[in-house]
């Protein structure tokens, strides 16, 4: 089996689990998630913050959104703009975002632009992980893309239920340090203390 086709098994693995996981259990995993984010202390000093804006089963981050905006941050969110490739765009308020490719809420198309070198923290999605950051997305390459491009701080969200301690890895692939589920922080698969 090649590894593209590990990476297919393993996301409908974990499509039919997460479709499992009940609403209280998300809800629950997603606060915490939302919670230990903003208490880094990556997050506070950071002056501009990109974000996934969440769809479907992912991750609640709309309190992450809502709450980067509260603090005066730089707030940028993707845009998609071709296969595989999206850009970060700044937004000021949530209500700027409209349905985009794959249904995704998006910024419009004339949103502020912005490197990835402009960025200090990243939140990145996936369908699952490891606690050592090895991350299976959707599959279209946009978040290997830009972390190939990606010097900042980057964490990566995950909830408990769906880390995976096997993830096919592929040379196009980037691991995140920095992995937080609902228990934490994980800095290369080891416990590390929120503050």
């Amino acid at each position: 089996m090649t590894i593209d086709e590990e990476k297919q098994q393993l996301r409908a693995t974990i499509r039919r689990l997460s479709a499992q996981l009940p609403f209280r259990y998300r809800e629950a995993a997603d606060r915490a998630i939302a919670r230990h984010l903003l208490a880094l202390p990556e997050y506070r000093s950071a002056g501009a913050v990109f974000c996934f804006v969440s769809a479907g089963r992912e991750i609640d981050t709309r309190p992450i959104l809502d709450q980067t905006l509260a603090d005066g941050k730089m707030l940028c969110v993707p845009l998609c703009v071709a296969d595989g490739i999206m850009e970060l765009r700044a937004i000021r308020n949530l209500e700027e975002l409209f349905p985009g490719a794959y249904g995704i809420l998006e910024p419009p198309a004339d949103s502020p632009a912005l490197s990835p070198d402009q960025i200090d923290l990243a939140v990145i999605p996936c369908v699952t992980c490891s606690r050592e950051g090895r991350r299976l997305g959707r599959g279209g390459g946009y978040y290997d893309r830009f972390l190939a491009h990606y010097r900042g701080a980057a964490v990566l969200l995950c909830r408990e239920r769906l880390l995976r301690q096997e993830i096919p890895f592929g040379v196009h692939d980037y691991p995140i340090p920095w992995v937080l589920t609902e228990a934490g922080l994980f800095e290369d698969g080891t416990p590390s203390r929120l503050e």
